[in-house]
C-alpha cells in the first residue's frame, strides 16, 4: 500500500506540475472543435478493440453496434475526425477492453497497483492493457516507438483538456484522495465487466 501511495503521489504531482501547465497551453493553442476531432479519431481507431473484446465476451447486438459506428465514423466522418455515428443516430462509443474480457471468462481482477505515469490498475487489467495495446491499428501503422508513444502521449493531454473541468475541485471534495480513487476505480471495473 505505500508503494501505491508514493505512486499516486508521484502520478498526482506529476499532472499537477508538469502535464496541467502543457494542458493549458495545449488549449489556448488549439480550438475546442479541433480538440473534439482528435478525441474522435481515437475513439474511432480504439472501436477496433471494443470490437474485438465484445465479440471476445459474447456480446452479439454490442458487437455489430460498434462494427457500424465503426464504418459510419470511418467513412462518413471523414476517418473519425466527425462522430455522425453519436450525433445522427445517437449511438455512443463502447468501452469493451481485455481487462473486462478477463473479468467476463472469470479470471479474478488481482491485486490493485498504481505505476508510475499511469493510474490504478489491477493485475488483470494491466494485461488487458498490454493485448488492447496489440490491438490497435495504429501500431501496425505506425511502427516507430517513439512516434507511437507521441501519438499516445498526444492523446493522452487531449483527454485531459477535455476533461479539465471534471477534475478541478475534485482534490477539495474528498478527505483521501488516494483510497477515494482507488475505490472509485475498482467499483467502475466491477461495473463494466458485468455489464
Amino acid at each position: 500500500i505505500a508503494f501505491n501511495k508514493n505512486m499516486y503521489e508521484f502520478n498526482y504531482y506529476l499532472d499537477k506540475y508538469l502535464l496541467l501547465p502543457v494542458v493549458s497551453g495545449y488549449e489556448f493553442i488549439l480550438p475546442q472543435f479541433a480538440q473534439d476531432g482528435v478525441s474522435n479519431f481515437f475513439n474511432n481507431v480504439g472501436e477496433v478493440k471494443t470490437l474485438i473484446n465484445s465479440v471476445l465476451q459474447a456480446k452479439g447486438k454490442k458487437s455489430l453496434r460498434v462494427l457500424g459506428r465503426f464504418l459510419i465514423n470511418s467513412t462518413l466522418g471523414i476517418g473519425g475526425l466527425l462522430d455522425p455515428a453519436k450525433d445522427c443516430w445517437g449511438s455512443q462509443k463502447g468501452n469493451e477492453d481485455f481487462g473486462q474480457t478477463l473479468g467476463v471468462w472469470g479470471t479474478g481482477p488481482g491485486p490493485c497497483l498504481v505505476l508510475p505515469f499511469s493510474g490504478p490498475l489491477t493485475v488483470s487489467d494491466g494485461i488487458g492493457t498490454l493485448v488492447d495495446s496489440l490491438l490497435n491499428p495504429l501500431s501496425y501503422f505506425i511502427p516507430f516507438i517513439w512516434d507511437r508513444l507521441g501519438m499516445r502521449l498526444g492523446e493522452i493531454i487531449n483527454d485531459r483538456a477535455l476533461n479539465y473541468d471534471l477534475f478541478q475541485g475534485f482534490e477539495e471534495s474528498v478527505i483521501d484522495m488516494y483510497s477515494s480513487v482507488r475505490h472509485g476505480y475498482l467499483q467502475r471495473r466491477e461495473r463494466l465487466i458485468k455489464e
